[in-house]
C-alpha cells in the first residue's frame, strides 16, 4: 500500500484535518525561503496537536547538521528530508548526530538523475520535479528503478491514483496540489488521500 505525505502544513487546522485523514507522513518546512516556512517552535506546537500515529517529516534545504538532528533528537520531527544540495558527506555527519531516518530529495531531469537518487546513502530517496513548481517529471524515467522511493512534483487529487497504479512508490508526497489560495484545503487533502487509497487497491 503505497504511503502518503502530505506537506507543507503550518497552522493546527491543518494538523486536525490530517489526524482526520491518517497519513503516514506529514511535513513541516524549514526552509526560511519557503512560503510554507514553519519555525522550529511553531512547529513543536503542531507536534503536539499531530496524531502519534503519523510522523512529523522536517524538510530542510542546505541547513547545518546540528540543526537537523537537534530537532530530530528532540522529537520535534521523527525524520529529515534534505532538499538542497547536501551530499554524502552531509548525510553520513548528520549520521552520526542522529539516528533518526533520513529523505534525500533529488530533482529529476534526466536518467542520470535517477541513477544519483539510487546511489544515495539515505534511508530514503524522494523524487521531485523541483521544489515546489507543482510539476510531473517524465515518469518513464523510472522504469529501471530498484529502490523504493517517495514520488513528489505535480501531484495532486486529479492525477495520483494514476500514479498510484503505474508506479507503486513507496509513498507520494504532496504540497502545492492540495491548497487553495496559499492554503492547505481539507477538502483536497480528503480527495488526495482517497485517490491514493483507490489506485493503491486496483
Amino acid at each position: 500500500m503505497t504511503k502518503i505525505k502530505l506537506c507543507g502544513l503550518s497552522r493546527p487546522r491543518d494538523i486536525l484535518a490530517a489526524n482526520q485523514l491518517r497519513p503516514e507522513y506529514i511535513g513541516f518546512v524549514f526552509a526560511p525561503e519557503s512560503k510554507r516556512y514553519i519555525a522550529p517552535k511553531g512547529a513543536a506546537e503542531l507536534k503536539e496537536l499531530l496524531d502519534p500515529n503519523i510522523q512529523a517529516v522536517g524538510v530542510f534545504v542546505n541547513e547545518t547538521a546540528e540543526t537537523v538532528a537537534r530537532l530530530l533528537n528532540r522529537g520535534v520531527i521523527d525524520l529529515a528530508q534534505l532538499h538542497g544540495s547536501e551530499g554524502g558527506d552531509y548525510v553520513d555527519r548528520l549520521r552520526m548526530l542522529t539516528p533518526k531516518p533520513i529523505i534525500q530529495a533529488f530533482r529529476i531531469a534526466t536518467v542520470q538523475d535517477v541513477l544519483r537518487a539510487e546511489a544515495s546513502a539515505a534511508d530514503h530517496i524522494l523524487l521531485d520535479a523541483g521544489a515546489g513548481t507543482g510539476t510531473v517529471f517524465d515518469w518513464s524515467m523510472l522504469r529501471q528503478l530498484r529502490r523504493p522511493y517517495f514520488l513528489a512534483g505535480g501531484l495532486g487529487p486529479e492525477n495520483v491514483e494514476e500514479a498510484v497504479e503505474r508506479l507503486h512508490p513507496y509513498a507520494v508526497d504532496v504540497s502545492s496540489g492540495i491548497e487553495t489560495d496559499g492554503g492547505k484545503d481539507p477538502e483536497k487533502m480528503a480527495a488526495f488521500v482517497a485517490a491514493v487509497r483507490k489506485g493503491a487497491r486496483a
